[in-house]
């Protein structure tokens, strides 16, 4: 079941889901949503990663815009065309979520998890998620001990606060499984963050998975692809069977 609460985020209140597994003490999850946000998708995923043995937080970070319902889709985004409809008019609300805004507000988002479950956490990103993923490994690096980020778009630019250069302070592991294809997140860029991860001494995967559309791991839209999906359940699970230790599942 998921939980509703709101956040004193520094623009004002957030609301944030919560889903854990019992009332016990569990390791520690911050879930950073794609573009589409907060919605049933995300509280089934955020349920099966509660089922494993962690409690998962997952704010709505374009609370700024409106809440999360207001900008939830009215479409059915397994047509591709309503998809795209829906990117369309999603990505000013995407570009306005700049690092100088999303990085106070992962403070709060850390804080009100260590509140619900104090230790070192795990941090899952999907889609631009990936990007705010990468960026509070690299904040927090006392807290953030594993990150998985999936289908990540522009993990890799030219400006000087790229989300892949974050991961020069973390020190948590990796796994990044990357859309096929994917013009956000061409070849060079993917091996220009195996780079930086190099450079920093992180243990990662950092993968292409063959075949896999950006989107794939969500089920509510058209991109869709259940082997990917899976791939990339099995992936964070033992991610964070390695980094949280004391999971359950």
């Amino acid at each position: 079941m998921i939980e509703k609460t709101m956040l004193d985020a520094p623009d004002g209140p957030a609301e944030a889901w919560v889903a854990r597994p019992d009332d016990g003490p569990h390791p520690g999850v911050l879930f950073f949503v794609d573009a589409i946000g907060l919605r049933p998708q995300i509280a089934s995923m955020m349920e099966r990663v509660a089922s494993w043995g962690h409690v998962v937080l997952a704010p709505h970070v374009f609370y700024r815009e409106g809440t999360a319902e207001q900008l939830a889709p009215t479409d059915d985004l397994r047509r591709p065309a309503a998809r795209e409809a829906f990117f369309h008019e999603a990505m000013p609300r995407i570009r306005s979520l700049t690092p100088d805004l999303s990085e106070p507000d992962a403070l709060v988002w850390l804080d009100a998890l260590a509140r619900l479950a104090p230790g070192p956490v795990g941090v899952i990103g999907y889609c631009m998620g990936a990007r705010l993923a990468l960026r509070v490994a690299g904040q927090a690096p006392d807290v953030v001990a594993a990150v998985g980020g999936f289908h990540g778009g522009g993990l890799v630019t030219d400006v000087p606060d790229s989300p892949h250069l974050a991961l020069r302070s973390a020190r948590a592991e990796l796994v990044l499984l990357h859309a096929d294809a994917d013009p956000s997140m061409p070849a060079e860029a993917v091996a220009e963050l195996g780079s930086v991860i190099e450079q920093a001494g992180l243990v990662a995967t950092n993968e292409v998975v063959p075949g896999a559309p950006h989107g794939y791991t969500m089920e509510d839209t058209s991109s869709w692809d259940a082997a990917a999906a899976e791939r990339h359940y099995a992936a964070l699970q033992d991610l964070f069977r390695r980094g949280l230790g004391r999971a359950t599942g």
